[in-house]
């Protein structure tokens, strides 16, 4: 695509779980003229602290913020060559970032494992979204939050997670008083990055609402924290608080530090921190209520507005003006969708299958999936529960673990990966029935992200929801909703539907179900509810005194 002088462009940055994408869009059309991704040299690290070797124990997931700053450096330029565009035509930048990530900095935004002092801390780095060992933090929020009738809790379905801002946040303090000390800032992704680009620190009203547990202008009371823990009374105050902006807004302009960085005019404008998932809505041009948009990737997030506000159990917020102002906007999510079947390939197909995915020239997932697709519904005898990275929605509840029921000694590797699509399905379903069931309908089911390139996958997703799925056309629908919102930061529209309208792309129930799937399905969805109630609801508790075997036998070989 050849670049027109007289068009002016933004750029998206869409930091995702392993590397970060830029992207540049022209704001006539959204047209998307070329894009960067940069791998993270550290990726996850959940393994082995860089710095010392020291093994990290289960359930952690830490990143190195200078990865990020990396994307800012070697992608954006990257980008803006590939497009062909002078610098001087883009007129501003949108970021969006995993959640809940967080980054615990110094006064002046430095992450603290960059000060020599604290390198070799591990409570000291980035925590991931992913970061699940919180859960015992989680635990007593939420006990302690129920037994005091705190008003807030049900706007997140009763359960606040493990992975959000208030469990990590008294982790460290538990494990590490003095890394806490020394957090003057605890400091969402989304805005870290946003203050990298700015010099100037900002926070969004999405992550503040659906991560850090803003309700109605308010957070959790300091008497409430000072019962979970006495030192944990002015987390609010000393840590988190912070002015907040509106989703759309210029948080500030380019800083000449990141102009040198990304090669890009010092001052154009930079917008409100974002989100993955709830940028991702106005990239599909599905702001409207009922328009359920299932980000489908390593995990998912189901992201909706709506012009009610409703208490849906097992949601992970509803925050108004969380998506797009004037609406209120629900979130939910899967914790393991995509990496479940990258699990599933790493550790339990036969080498015979990588040596035929290679012969072929395609990836052993095209394989596993051409061969399942020859089997009908109901055909492999099997059904799985898809939790291997815990539940998100509607349990909560991440230290419950995945199953398979029904395999054989004839059971083959295609039928178990399609069991374990058609889990991940079922665990959707559970999604949209809650949101249904509470009064928040779900009328469109929308999807985008790296999985809606599986047609076997996206039409047994129609079928188990019984709903046509709308597909968002954008291979980068988080960077392209990051930069739908840096024009509206710019100027160039009055608010981000108009800007939506221009410049978001989707083709309209591309998938829809097939009435002999749809009824065979429903059979095993009400199995997939037994096992999930079953072993979800508290009547077999094995799940999770398994994970308590696994936790003290890692303390034991730790020395701990």
């Amino acid at each position: 695509m050849t670049a027109d002088p007289a068009q002016t462009y933004t750029i998206g940055i869409d930091f995702g779980t392993l590397s970060g994408r830029a992207l540049v869009v022209r704001v006539s059309d959204g047209a998307e003229l070329a894009s960067a991704v940069h791998e993270y040299p550290h990726g996850v690290v959940d393994d082995t602290l860089p710095t010392t070797g020291e093994k990290l124990p289960p359930d952690w997931a830490l990143q190195v913020p200078e990865d990020y700053r990396e994307v800012l450096r070697k992608a954006v330029p990257a980008a803006i060559e590939a497009a062909g565009i002078d610098p001087s035509q883009v007129i501003g930048i949108g970021t969006d970032f995993t959640a809940c990530t967080m980054v615990p900095t110094t006064d002046d935004g430095t992450p603290l494992n960059e000060v020599p002092q604290f390198a070799d801390r591990k409570h000291a780095y980035v925590k991931l979204w992913r970061h699940h060992a919180a859960q015992g933090q989680a635990d007593r929020i939420n006990q302690v939050a129920a037994e005091r009738g705190e008003s807030w809790l049900a706007r997140y379905g009763g359960l606040i997670s493990s992975e959000w801002e208030f469990a990590k946040g008294l982790q460290v303090l538990e494990e590490d008083p003095e890394v806490y000390a020394a957090i003057e800032h605890w400091v969402e992704g989304a805005d870290w990055i946003v203050w990298q680009l700015t010099g100037t620190y900002t926070r969004n009203a999405c992550t503040a609402g659906y991560k850090g547990i803003r309700q109605d202008g308010a957070y959790p009371s300091k008497e409430y924290l000072a019962a979970l823990n006495p030192d944990f009374a002015d987390f609010v105050e000393t840590k988190v608080d912070w002015p907040i902006i509106q989703l759309g807004e210029n948080a500030g302009g380019l800083s000449a530090q990141a102009a040198e960085w990304t090669g890009l005019p010092e001052g154009i404008a930079v917008s409100a921190g974002n989100v993955d998932a709830h940028v991702t809505n106005p990239a599909g041009q599905a702001i409207a209520p009922g328009q359920m948009v299932a980000i489908m990737g390593t995990s998912t997030c189901h992201i909706m507005n709506s012009d009610e506000l409703r208490e849906v159990p097992g949601m992970c917020g509803v925050v108004e003006g969380g998506v797009t102002k004037g609406l209120y906007g629900y979130e939910a999510g899967q914790s393991g969708v995509g990496d479940i079947f990258a699990w599933y390939v790493r550790n339990g197909v036969p080498a015979s299958y990588t040596e035929e995915a290679e012969k072929q020239g395609v990836s052993v997932h095209e394989i596993l999936t051409a061969k399942a697709a020859e089997q009908g519904v109901g055909e492999h005898g099997l059904i799985a529960l898809d939790w291997h990275s815990g539940n998100r929605s509607v349990l909560v509840d991440h230290d419950l673990s995945g199953v398979i029921v029904g395999q054989t000694l004839a059971t083959r590797p295609e039928e178990i990966y399609r069991a374990l699509i058609e889990a991940t399905a079922f665990g959707a379903r559970t999604i949209v029935d809650a949101f249904n069931t509470a009064g928040v309908p779900v009328k469109e089911f929308v999807a985008a992200g790296g999985l809606v390139k599986n047609p076997l996958l996206m039409q047994i997703y129609a079928d188990i929801l019984d709903l046509p799925i709308t597909v968002v056309t954008s291979d980068q629908a988080p960077a392209l909703g990051s930069a739908i919102h840096a024009a509206v930061a710019a100027g160039a529209y009055p608010d981000v539907a108009a800007a939506a309208e221009k410049m978001g792309r989707s083709e309209k129930a591309k998938f829809k179900p097939i009435a002999e799937n749809v009824e065979i399905y429903a059979k095993l969805y009400q199995e997939y509810t037994l096992l999930h109630d079953y072993f979800g609801r508290g009547e077999n508790e094995v799940m999770h005194r398994l994970r308590e075997l696994r936790r003290d036998a890692a303390a034991r070989r730790n020395g701990n």
